[in-house]
């Protein structure tokens, strides 16, 4: 029986121990899924404060419930560890590592490169390594195949199998999950594809194969191009319709009447999370090396920035039109998380609408019952979240909705606001209010 073959059975029947490398909103579920379907995983991460909740059998995520945790690691299905030499031990690694940009826009590689290294210490024959950490096309052949093979002298496809299966994580749903939303899967063989996906079809109910690790990373990367792009549309037309006095919002809601040739995007104050504003510059940046220019992405991507810019000077304007200057008043912004009813505020715009109303001179504050503290980490700036949110509406001279989360009353803050600007409509379906301008 040839390694693949053996790999494959064990794979199969679950003897395979498995490690999930990064225990984030991507790993911890994806460990959480394969260990209810029966598989030992080792979660790794250098961050003790995860590792220590997880052995407590605590949840960090939302999205994942601590009864489940608690439940697997009771049971010995999950365990975690900042140990990697226990790498060597196992037969199947999934790399869930962040992949964020620099503040110059170029991808930020650190944390794939850091988990290789790690990982290049134990690589042995047997084993089948998964990259799903979002990354530009080539990633999976230019840098792990040859730290993780061909410097251990192993032979891909095999000695040792790799692939590339993009993460689908979408903080908040509960209708689409890990579990049950379809897997993209490319191999850097056609023996690579074959392994990673006996071992996922475990686990994710629906395994979609394509030819290569390169047409999985591409993959991945149009799912968010299409929704930056059709989002950067949107946001353009929020701001023609401001110029031509016609209700944005009125229009999309006609447009999207259509039962076909229509998908409905809506606009507002900028991108955010952990994907979208991110993913389609991997594009743009691998592009620029065959002297390719991706005018779409680059495009959206300066109307999607400029949001939060264009959201504060439509503020300004608004406080001009009141009698008084954005400069020492109280301003509130409601929502600091990138989307609805969620705890996340990697790349959110209310960061950024929050800084810049700050350099305009406004004494800022902020609520989200989700987010009680807000670090920023290049501006320094920090605050905590609003205690009483009925007294802090009255109290501001203008809020700002950035998030639209469900818990709040607005007709409540209607009634107790002097002055609303509303990014995301939230107060659309209560009707037309004489203190309530929308973008």
């Amino acid at each position: 029986m040839s390694i693949k073959e053996k790999l494959i059975q064990k794979l199969r029947d679950k003897s395979a121990k498995m490690a999930v490398l990064g225990l984030g909103y991507v790993g911890l579920p994806l460990s959480v899924v394969f260990g209810e379907a029966g598989f030992n995983v080792v979660g790794v991460d250098p961050d003790a404060r995860k590792v220590k909740a997880l052995q407590k059998g605590e949840s960090y995520i939302p999205d994942v419930s601590a009864e489940k945790v608690a439940a697997l690691t009771k049971s010995g299905r999950l365990s975690a560890t900042t140990d990697f030499s226990i790498l060597r031990e196992m037969d199947a690694v999934s790399i869930c590592v962040p992949t964020p940009l620099r503040q110059t826009g170029d991808p930020d590689m650190s944390f794939i490169i850091s988990a290789i290294e790690e990982l290049s210490k134990y690589v042995h024959k047997g084993m089948v390594v998964v990259l799903e950490s979002t990354t530009y096309p080539g990633t999976t052949r230019e840098l792990l195949l040859p730290k993780l093979g061909a410097e251990h002298g192993l032979t891909v496809g095999e000695d040792w199998f790799l692939a590339f299966s993009p993460e689908r994580v979408d903080p908040g749903r509960e209708d689409f999950t890990t579990k049950n939303t379809p897997k993209v899967l490319g191999g850097i063989s056609e023996a690579c594809g074959e392994v990673a996906s006996a071992w996922y079809e475990g686990a994710i109910q629906t395994i979609h194969r394509v030819s290569s690790a390169e047409a999985a990373e591409m993959a991945k990367l149009l799912e968010n191009t299409f929704r930056m792009i059709n989002i950067g549309m949107v946001n353009e037309l929020a701001v023609m319709c401001e110029y031509l006095g016609v209700d944005v919002w009125e229009v999309i809601d006609a447009a999207a009447s259509k039962p076909f040739g229509f998908m409905k995007f809506t606009p507002g104050p900028g991108l955010g999370g952990h994907c979208i504003p991110i993913d389609p510059l991997y594009l743009s940046w691998k592009m620029r090396s065959f002297n390719y220019n991706a005018r779409f992405i680059d495009l959206a991507s300066e109307v999607n920035t400029n949001m939060p810019r264009y959201v504060v000077g439509r503020v300004l304007e608004a406080m001009n039109n009141l009698g008084k200057t954005l400069k020492g008043s109280r301003i509130l912004v409601l929502g600091a998380a990138y989307k609805p009813d969620i705890d996340d505020v990697r790349e959110s715009p209310a960061l950024d609408v929050i800084g810049l109303l700050r350099k305009k001179g406004a004494d800022v504050r902020y609520h989200d019952p989700y987010i009680p503290h807000i670090h920023h980490e290049y501006d320094g700036w920090q605050m905590d979240s609003e205690d009483d949110l009925t007294q802090s509406v009255k109290d501001a001279d203008a809020v700002v909705i950035v998030t639209n989360h469900k818990v709040y009353d607005y007709k409540a803050i209607i009634d107790a606001a002097k002055f609303i600007f509303d990014t995301r409509n939230a107060t659309g379906k209560l009707g037309k209010f004489a203190n309530v301008e929308r973008l």
